[in-house]
């Protein structure tokens, strides 16, 4: 039923319209993106899905910090470049480029550094399924640092289940018989680092002012002056340029943390942070469709086994309790409307929260995308 109606002035049919009110300006339309959301998710997915096995080739003709260094270099000419074109200014206070300091550290130069020592020994479809824990390991994290993100029932099952899929994973029953564990351990410390900056991101760097742009592009600018300082200090100059681990690289860096960050924040922005980080669950799918078809790894059935059930406990980890709907004043929807992004207003991405996204790697590469929780996106 409708609500009735107040009464109104009659006005002379031959009266012109009032002018609308001062205090309601007419938004302008977002601009339509080129390509739909569904061609630009697919096209991460698969960025992501192919960073493990690009750390792969480029570690056969680079040294892995040399392949940290390279991917981070060219990642963040990407995005300087993407700040250029769009004016974003540079965070001026001090305390705000300290804290991005530590979350360049936390999530690009020393995760992106492990799961490259890492692959040197283990393949790069086991070095994508550890990259797919990181849920776990911040949906644990979250219970003791963020105080107002208390476990469900359902979350602390997705926890169990999905260390139980890492075990079947990693064959624990055979004693981890085969298993090369220093590298399996660095695989999965990487992923560990990842919920880690974003709990810390989340703590110090909400209300800094400065767009997301500008606060990953400064980060990824800091992850690589930390890595030009260490790099010299563990390898010495490269002799030669071999073409493909070169190119490898330079995909890594351009594609693999450059661009797909800019891709994460437009489709969290147009789609919202629960559909935008759906794309966890098809990197560790694709790394390891990649690393067997294209590198020629050996498959056995615990790995796809255990990776579903990592999957699986991964997604009852980010599972939310639906809050009880409160009643809506007539007439709010209509004075709420969506926001320029197209998103409803409550989902709006928090700009530290996308930031935490630079880091990515898919959890190799990534760091948390807007809008995402502590335990959310992870990437390579």
């Amino acid at each position: 039923m409708s609500a009735p109606c107040e009464p109104r002035a009659t006005v002379p049919a031959s009266a012109p319209p009032p002018p609308p009110p001062p205090s309601a300006p007419t938004a302008p339309a977002a601009r339509r993106p080129a390509l739909d959301w569904r061609i630009r998710f697919v096209g991460l997915s698969l960025i992501w899905g192919f960073s493990f096995l690009l750390i792969k080739v480029g570690t056969e003709g680079y040294a892995p910090f040399q392949v940290t260094f390279g991917r981070l270099l060219a990642g963040t000419a990407v995005l300087v470049a993407a700040m250029a074109m769009r004016r974003d200014r540079l965070p001026r206070s001090a305390r705000t480029w300290g804290h991005l300091t530590v979350a360049a550290f936390l999530l690009n130069a020393l995760p992106f550094s492990l799961f490259s020592y890492a692959e040197l020994t283990i393949p790069s479809t086991l070095a994508g399924i550890c990259n797919a824990t990181s849920p776990l390991w911040g949906m644990a994290l979250s219970v003791v640092a963020l105080s107002e993100d208390r476990p469900t029932r359902r979350r602390v099952a997705g926890l169990g289940v999905g260390f139980l899929g890492v075990l079947t994973v990693l064959g624990a029953w055979q004693g981890f018989s085969g298993l090369d564990l220093p590298g399996t351990g660095m695989a999965l410390l990487a992923s560990f680092c990842y919920p880690v900056g974003w709990i810390y991101v989340r703590r110090t760097l909400a209300g800094t002012g400065s767009s997301t742009l500008a606060l990953t592009g400064s980060q990824l600018f800091l992850g690589t002056l930390q890595l030009a300082v260490v790099t010299p200090m563990f390898t010495s100059a490269p002799t030669s340029f071999p073409l493909l681990p070169t190119l490898s690289v330079l995909a890594l860096g351009t594609l693999g943390t450059g661009l797909a960050l800019l891709l994460q924040y437009g489709l969290v922005q147009e789609v919202g942070p629960t559909t935008a980080q759906m794309v966890t669950y098809f990197i560790p799918v694709i790394a390891t469709a990649a690393g067997v078809a294209l590198l020629g790894e050996q498959l056995s059935w615990n790995t796809p086994v255990g990776a579903a059930i990592v999957l699986v406990g991964a997604a009852l980890t980010q599972s939310r309790a639906r809050p009880a709907a409160a009643p809506e004043p007539a007439g709010a929807r209509v004075a709420a409307g969506p926001n320029p992004a197209g998103t409803p207003a409550a989902t709006a991405p928090e700009p530290t929260r996308a930031l935490a996204v630079a880091a990515p790697e898919p959890a190799a590469d990534r760091a948390a995308p807007p809008g995402a929780d502590a335990a959310g996106l992870s990437r390579s």
